[in-house]
């Protein structure tokens, strides 16, 4: 059995690395193969297109880009033709899977889409595109897939795979010995996004953040996870800009990272979910250019934007938004988590009710058995 991966973003590439090896796990002899990064080819997956080379955001940056999507779609619209693939399975990325699935349908290929555009918060026009493209959709949210249901789409829900692989390999202490950390001092997780423009526009000013909140807790250290489609030198010359002490670590110790970490300063995305997961009180903070975010006001229809407040129905993570994410907006918010213990005893509380409400364990197995299942009895059903 052959099946082809387009992810397009580190959240991508690590739900493919998971799904990869639990692939591969139930059937070893399974050839996988396609567009992602560094995880999924540890993972075992054969990379036709390193995701290393995308990264863009915003409306402005994605127009001046779209030539080159163009081309990207046909190189793997080719490969697939090639390869002749049992399915596709498209991860997140909708901007540029859900044009890919209308030509990988017209070529014969069997669709599954996995982490779906999330319809319910905007561009709910993207569900019927699903319906009608998708072979197998699989949700990860009970609520979303009878959005999608609704829209006529062949959807199963089989829980959150964050579930499964959010958690550290290290204890603490071993985890402060690791990256060199003094066990008496806070400890601040940056963490800026997988894009190089949201690096070089989220960093700087969290930096200058972090110089704020040393104005009343002097002793603070900083964590940095370096996710792999950024190249350190890239981290090292921002942060050699501000006085700031930040440890660099590789992505696959943010768990690491963050069980050590006393507050977290996150972009909006999974990592939100992830600090949650690791209640670890956070910081979200959103901000693109000015026309990306005056549609995005005009277009999208809900208060909040974190995961963890959109799951919990409440704000119950912070968040500053666009002209409010200056270096004093996130130390009014992350100092007196540094210094108020019942106020960070109170996120910490929150953010572990997350993980309550998202139900159990298992989801990747789940997930990888009824795709397995679907493509070899041409049917979708629900995981076994």
């Amino acid at each position: 059995m052959k099946i082809m991966f387009s992810a397009g973003e580190a959240s991508g590439d690590m739900h493919g690395a998971n799904l990869a090896k639990a692939l591969r796990e139930l059937d070893p002899s399974v050839e996988l193969l396609g567009m992602g990064g560094a995880r999924m080819e540890e993972a075992g997956v054969n990379i036709i297109y390193d995701i290393k080379n995308l990264g863009f955001i915003g409306v402005g940056e994605i127009l001046r880009k779209i030539p080159f999507f163009f081309r990207l779609r046909d190189f793997l619209i080719r490969k697939m033709k090639e390869e002749k693939p049992d399915l596709l399975v498209c991860i997140d990325y909708p901007g540029f899977n859900m044009q890919l699935i209308k030509k990988a349908k017209a070529a014969g290929i069997t669709v599954v889409y996995y982490i779906l555009p999330t319809i319910w918060a905007w561009h709910k026009s993207r569900g019927h595109t699903i319906a009608k493209y998708s072979d197998l959709a699989i949700s990860l949210f009970p609520f979303e897939a009878d959005m999608y249901k609704a829209m006529g789409t062949n959807v199963v829900y089989a829980g959150h795979p964050l579930l499964d692989s959010v958690h550290p390999s290290m204890s603490r202490g071993e985890a402060e010995a690791f990256f060199g950390l003094d066990a008496s001092k806070k400890t601040i997780l940056l963490m800026p996004g997988s894009r190089m423009q949201e690096v070089r526009g989220l960093l700087p000013v969290m930096l200058e953040g972090v110089r704020k909140i040393q104005e009343t807790v002097p002793d603070v250290q900083c964590l940095l996870p370096r996710a792999s489609t950024i190249d350190t030198s890239v981290l090292e010359a921002i942060i050699g800009e501000h006085d700031v002490p930040v440890t660099i670590g590789e992505n696959t110790h943010v768990y690491d990272m963050m069980q050590v970490s006393t507050a977290a300063i996150a972009a909006s995305g999974t990592a939100t979910l992830e600090t949650a997961l690791m209640k670890v009180p956070t910081l979200l903070v959103y901000r693109v250019a000015p026309l990306t975010y005056w549609l995005s006001k005009v277009l999208v229809h809900i208060e909040n934007i974190g995961l963890p407040n959109i799951i919990m129905g409440r704000r119950i993570m912070p968040e500053l938004w666009q002209d409010d994410v200056t270096p004093e907006g996130i130390a009014s918010v992350v100092a007196p988590l540094l210094h108020d213990a019942g106020r960070w005893e109170q996120l910490r509380d929150a953010m572990a009710d997350v993980g309550r409400t998202m139900g159990e364990a298992g989801s990747v197995r789940r997930i990888a058995r009824t795709i397995l299942h679907f493509a070899k009895e041409n049917h979708p059903n629900e995981a076994i």
